[in-house]
């Protein structure tokens, strides 16, 4: 898997960082009993964080759950904090990562402080965009896509599912389309082909699901998701979905 990253970025004229070492892992999880582990896995642009938080059982099936790729689509980190500040959980090895783009959330844009779009910006398929879909001058350039790709190869998931607004629906043309047909049932979301409009380039999904052995896909919320929705019962779902619960109250 290792060869196949170091082969994605060598076409780029990039390097692969070191991985995320022990020196990075963080034992502060706080008052946070779901939390076995918490990562800074990079920083952005302009220096601020972007932080991994594991959750429930390692050993078991590895799933990562990504949100706030686009800064003026926050809603969806509900699901992620949620899931990370609640109950312990069982019967999954899941790794969130609620804000992506912080730099993109501090200023409500979708790109990050260097005007790129991160969804647009992995090297697999990648093409110059310019506008809203700035691509970036090459692929893998930004510091949080980086960060992002370093983190993946690192953990080698079984799933991604990536959280976005607000086409509202789940993308079912992908690599995994029963595993993504199941999840749109279960969040309540439409079945979609989000084919981007034709600009479906250097995307993270695409990268992954060209790169690994394991699925990646998108699910899109609406504009304005209900509180209730988002930390309620999208968290729930998902669980149930994953074959995973919460433990039981003391």
């Amino acid at each position: 898997m290792r060869r196949l990253l170091v082969a994605a970025l060598a076409a780029t004229g990039l390097s692969v960082l070191a991985p995320v070492t022990a020196t990075a892992v963080e034992a502060d999880a706080g008052d946070r009993p779901a939390v076995v582990e918490a990562r800074t896995i990079g920083h952005s642009v302009r220096g601020r964080p972007i932080r991994a938080w594991r959750l429930g059982e390692p050993g078991r099936r590895r799933v990562v759950l990504i949100s706030t790729m686009h800064g003026n689509e926050p809603h969806t980190r509900g699901i992620l904090e949620s899931l990370r500040d609640g109950r312990a959980i069982r019967g999954v090895d899941l790794w969130v990562i609620p804000t992506y783009n912080p730099d993109g959330l501090a200023r409500g844009t979708r790109r990050n402080a260097r005007g790129v779009d991160l969804n647009r910006n992995f090297p697999f398929d990648w093409a110059d965009l310019d506008g809203n879909y700035e691509s970036g001058p090459r692929p893998g350039s930004e510091p949080e896509t980086r960060a992002v790709m370093r983190f993946l190869e690192g953990i080698d998931p079984f799933r991604v599912v990536s959280f976005h607004q607000p086409l509202n629906g789940v993308d079912t043309d992908t690599k995994d389309s029963r595993f993504a047909r199941r999840l749109a049932r279960a969040l309540r979301l439409p079945q979609a082909s989000l084919d981007c409009g034709g600009l479906c380039h250097g995307t993270l999904t695409m990268w992954f699901n060209h790169h690994f052995r394991g699925a990646a896909l998108t699910v899109e919320y609406g504009a304005r998701p209900a509180r209730r929705r988002m930390v309620v019962e999208a968290p729930r779902q998902v669980l149930g979905v994953l074959g995973a619960h919460r433990a039981s109250r003391s």
